[in-house]
């Protein structure tokens, strides 16, 4: 098994009501039109992942990601793919669609943002409020 755990914390605009996509950000604000974006300020980018967890991903493997917020915890299972570029410095996107660009951490994702539990979602709209994102790849 292949874990890698992102820290970041909410914001006022998030939404969370994107259709398609998912994502975390190294940034430091976040615009009402980031509908994607579930919270800010992670701790790492794709560009901090180890080549090893790259390598898995890149060989097609299954990615479990774990968002933890308080208690609450929701779960999106995605797949890893050889045409991924993974190559961002501060951002991590997680797709339902099998579109990729540089910021593309998985597609086939079952969940986008609009799924992710409103619970955890109303928590990050307050800016004090932190987030556990757990990567796991699972041995198969």
């Amino acid at each position: 098994m292949l874990r890698e755990v992102i820290r970041c914390r909410g914001h006022e605009n998030v939404k969370a009501t994107h259709r398609s996509t998912l994502e975390f950000t190294k940034e430091d604000y976040l615009t009402p039109r980031g509908d994607c974006i579930l919270c800010i300020e992670a701790d790492k980018g794709i560009n901090d992942l180890s080549e090893e967890f790259k390598a898995a991903l890149r060989a097609g493997k299954k990615l479990l990601v774990r968002i933890k917020v308080g208690d609450l915890v929701d779960e999106v299972v995605a797949k890893g793919s050889p045409g991924l570029i993974l190559d961002h410095e501060l951002s991590m996107v997680i797709r339902k669609s099998d579109y990729i660009d540089a910021r593309t951490l998985a597609i086939r994702a079952n969940k986008a943002a609009k799924d992710i539990d409103r619970r955890i979602v109303e928590l990050l709209r307050n800016p004090e409020t932190r987030a556990e994102i757990e990567l796991v790849i699972p041995e198969e």
